[in-house]
């Protein structure tokens, strides 16, 4: 067992505190890893709000990238020394979506078996399964991927969440490809990470569609073609206005309001794919014509951390960002220390940040 340091979440609305926790020896199946960045997350701030659950006290942090230090018994895909991204969806292998060849759908992911806890014993709820805002953490080592040692951790570790998540909306549960037209609703890291998919995919035109003008120009970055200012003019209008009239072909809605799913949907081209990445609150409802969604056609789909299977995909990603076709760089706006992770929320309810990295 190690102390370190660590972001923990004591309650609902409070401000977080860097505390010493106890991280157990890593027992069967599961891995320690120093932790060198960590993303500073939405759903870390979601957490801390009692968004998620109220397991209190929550110890925060998912999107990370570290170097392996010990493994438990029967472990084989990790070793000590292997620089990795943690990710929070090890897939069992033996569930229904895994034995129908849908591992990226699987129903009993794994996480460490043993608590991380404060220094009086108290268990704490590492976020997503992770916990990764600690100089080192306990994961189950399928929650390790081995990726390409050159990629720089602080760019690395944005892989195991929301950059994912938007590349794989977009690519994998969109299946957008060349030629396609592509429009993105909300351009924070999920939506610019859309963005980017949609661009390393090939679409020939990409609308980013937001209401501040900060992250309509963060989305050029990615490669937008085209922006809109949802403030300014209708975001449906504008979308079928640079489509000839017929919508894209992919809509990936990167907000998770009833709103902006609404305006995905009629934003659309007949037999289109509108993708929900933005994840909503249990009180939201969705009211639809059912006739407009027959008539429509197409697909309505939800996205599950990108529909991603992070052994094939990260790899590859990576890869992609060394050879310089993925800009992951530009995602990161600031890197800070383990104690700003408070200061790094404030900046994002703001909306200063795409990213806050907090490295080691």
């Amino acid at each position: 067992m190690s102390e370190v340091r660590a972001v923990v979440s004591t309650g609902k609305g409070r401000p977080v505190e860097v505390v010493t926790i106890n991280v157990p020896d890593p027992g069967p199946g599961e891995a320690v890893v120093r932790v060198q960045a960590c993303g500073v997350c939405h759903t870390d701030l979601h957490y801390r709000e009692g968004g998620i659950s109220d397991d209190y006290p929550f110890l925060l942090g998912h999107e990370a990238a570290g170097v392996v230090e010990a493994v438990g018994d029967g472990v084989r895909n990790v070793e000590p020394g292997d620089f990795v991204v943690l990710n929070w969806r090890a897939v069992c292998g033996l569930c229904r979506a895994c034995r129908r060849g849908r591992p990226q759908y699987c129903f009993d992911t794994h996480n460490a078996a043993q608590p991380m806890t404060l220094t009086d014993g108290t268990p704490l709820s590492p976020a997503l399964g992770i916990g990764a805002f600690a100089e080192r953490t306990l994961v189950h080592s399928g929650q390790c991927t081995k990726v390409d040692p050159q990629a720089r951790p602080a760019v690395a570790g944005l892989l195991g969440c929301g950059v994912m998540a938007g590349i794989g909306a977009a690519v994998n549960t969109g299946g957008a490809g060349p030629g396609d037209t592509v429009a993105v609703i909300g351009c924070g890291g999920v939506g610019d990470g859309a963005v980017a998919g949609a661009a390393m995919a090939g679409a020939r035109r990409i609308i980013a569609v937001d209401t501040d003008p900060t992250k309509l120009e963060w989305a050029r970055q990615f490669g937008a073609t085209h922006v809109v200012n949802a403030a300014e003019s209708d975001s449906v209008e504008a979308i079928r206005d640079l489509t000839g009239g017929f919508g894209a072909d992919v809509v990936v809605e990167a907000v998770g309001r009833p709103e902006t799913f609404e305006q995905a949907f009629y934003a659309r081209d007949l037999a289109g794919t509108v993708v929900l990445v933005g994840v909503p609150t249990p009180e939201m409802e969705l009211r639809l014509p059912m006739l407009d969604v027959f008539a429509r056609g197409g697909a309505i789909k939800s996205s599950w951390y990108g529909d991603c299977l992070p052994e094939r995909d990260f790899p590859m990603l990576v890869e992609l960002y060394l050879q310089g076709r993925l800009p992951l760089e530009k995602f990161v706006t600031e890197e800070i220390a383990l104690d700003q992770v408070e200061q790094a929320f404030d900046k994002m309810h703001r909306g200063e940040v795409l990213r806050s990295v907090v490295t080691f």
